[in-house]
């Protein structure tokens, strides 16, 4: 009887191990911290040099939205961007998910435990009627008397089986390595968008100062035209210009007021993508530090060639691409093994307690040999199927890697080209402003005409706008160029004493 009464404690500590195991299935607020990545795969996310560009997965380095009593310097929005730019966060998650997939993979080296229970509660009868009552019995007569029984039974079997998959010609390394190529690309993918962010931000910060600059100019424009208006009125009214010159000027002071209300819409536009660039909702009192201007250099004056080789071998979408082949190629791999046999250990033991019976146990141990004999075809188009996606994902890479160059060309010549713009436009303010004064006292001494006035002002609101915009699509290039190239961190856009200050935790 002690053995007996043993066996149901057994079986119920069988039950409290499968719900250990079940509990892997709870909320992740409910689960058993060991049990959250008991394979380690969430450390296969390792930062790349975009990431630590961003300092993510550092702790928690991101700074918070309630900057409303200071200005944001362009450093801080890239921080702002990295870390609060949906995109950004939506990438890292990508590359847990692929995390856990490897887990998944990994987890087929593992045997795998199976816990039953069976409850069932039952009942029996059985009669046995006299032999005289058999022989006088009538069709329509009741039959009386007799002896009848009733039982009832109440059993639990608990069981438990293991299976455990020795060998399968390589499936299982296969997936394994598909899974890790594609975190791979998820990772290069994840780096890939910290760059485009950081783009973003950056493109957004210039076009912004950009957007003010232009309405400043516009602006000044707006003063030259009502001088021009001032002068031509006043020759009108003592009768030394005619009607047509006042209309002209008046015109002219209409149209550069029009100029400076758009312009005036384009920096709050312009506002409004910064904000969103950074994750942040728009609102009118985000104050932004203005940028420290930098001569253009030449950094960047080698071989374009030279240059697109190195964006070969640093662009994270390239890699990402490349991740991809390989994931593809594994996949062939784990495709190819469904055609071939699987042997595994299997293991069951049971214990079964019943209220009439007395219980018993069972156990078994031994190898199982499955081998595919005909799938329909299946495995045939699995693998033709995993074959063609490697084409598909070769072709893929290959034509970002044409992109790729493509993207360096144009920034390398837009770069230069922006350069020796900016070069021009200072000129061509310069001259423009003289222009513009000489004129103006021309007109006002009675030497000039009003069209030469109007004339040089419209020059030089041009030359205005065409300084400003050269002067920011220059930052905005040297950006570009060193995204293409895919080395886009903070040092590419002046900001060489960052790292060390965000390293010694400086404010």
């Amino acid at each position: 009887m002690k053995k007996n009464t043993a066996r149901p404690a057994s079986g119920l500590r069988f039950i409290g191990l499968a719900g250990s195991l079940l509990s892997v299935g709870l909320p992740a607020a409910e689960r058993p911290p060991f049990l959250e990545d008991p394979l380690g795969t969430r450390e296969y996310t390792a930062p790349t040099p975009a990431r630590a560009a961003g300092r993510l997965g550092l702790g928690d380095p991101c700074p918070g939205d309630g900057r409303a009593d200071q200005a944001w310097s362009l450093l801080e929005i890239i921080d702002q961007a990295l870390c609060h730019n949906p995109q950004t966060r939506q990438a890292w998650a990508n590359a847990r998910v692929q995390a856990a997939q490897l887990g998944v993979a990994e987890a087929a080296y593992l045997p795998t435990i199976n816990g039953n229970t069976t409850m069932s509660y039952g009942q029996s009868g059985s009669g046995r009627s006299s032999q005289s009552q058999l022989q006088s019995f009538d069709a329509g007569t009741g039959v009386t008397g007799g002896t009848f029984g009733r039982q009832e039974q109440f059993r639990i079997t608990p069981s438990v089986s293991l299976n455990y998959l020795l060998f399968d010609f390589g499936g299982r390394s296969a997936r394994v390595d598909n899974a890790r190529a594609a975190l791979e690309a998820a990772n290069w993918s994840h780096a890939s968008t910290l760059q485009n962010v950081l783009f973003t931000a950056v493109q957004a910060y210039y076009q912004l100062f950009a957007a003010r600059s232009a309405l400043e100019a516009t602006e000044a424009s707006e003063r030259s035209s009502e001088e021009a208006f001032k002068a031509a009125s006043f020759r009108y009214e003592v009768g030394a210009a005619a009607l047509a010159d006042k209309l002209q000027a008046q015109t002219a002071y209409a149209q550069a007021k029009l100029n400076r209300q758009r312009a005036t819409g384009d920096a709050q536009n312009a506002l409004g993508v910064l904000a969103n660039a950074m994750g942040l909702k728009p609102h009118a009192t985000l104050d932004i530090e203005p940028p420290a201007f930098i001569e253009p250099d030449a950094e960047r004056e080698r071989d374009v060639e030279a240059l697109i080789e190195e964006a070969k071998a640093l662009r994270p979408d390239l890699a990402a691409a490349e991740a991809q082949v390989r994931a593809a190629q594994a996949n062939v791999r784990s495709a190819r093994s469904g055609s071939l046999p699987t042997l595994s250990l299997v293991s069951n033991y049971a214990y079964s307690d019943s209220s009439i019976s007395q219980s018993f146990q069972s156990w078994s141990v031994g190898l199982q040999l499955s081998v595919p004999l005909f799938t329909g075809f299946a495995n045939t188009y699995q693998i033709r199927s995993a074959e063609e996606q490697v084409t598909v994902q070769e072709a893929t890479r290959d034509q970002l890697d044409q992109t790729i160059a493509l993207d360096v060309w144009r920034a390398y010549f837009d770069l230069n080209t922006t350069r020796e713009t900016l070069s021009s436009t200072n000129d061509l303010l310069a001259s423009a402003t003289q222009t513009e004064k000489v004129a103006l006292g021309r007109y006002k001494a009675g030497a000039g005409s009003i069209l030469e006035l109007l004339n040089a002002e419209a020059d030089l609101a041009n030359a205005r706008l065409q300084h400003v915009q050269a002067r920011y699509n220059w930052h905005i290039g040297k950006a570009r160029l060193a995204q293409a190239i895919g080395a886009l961190d903070p040092t590419e856009i002046g900001a060489g004493s960052w790292t060390a200050r965000k390293q010694a935790n400086l404010p």
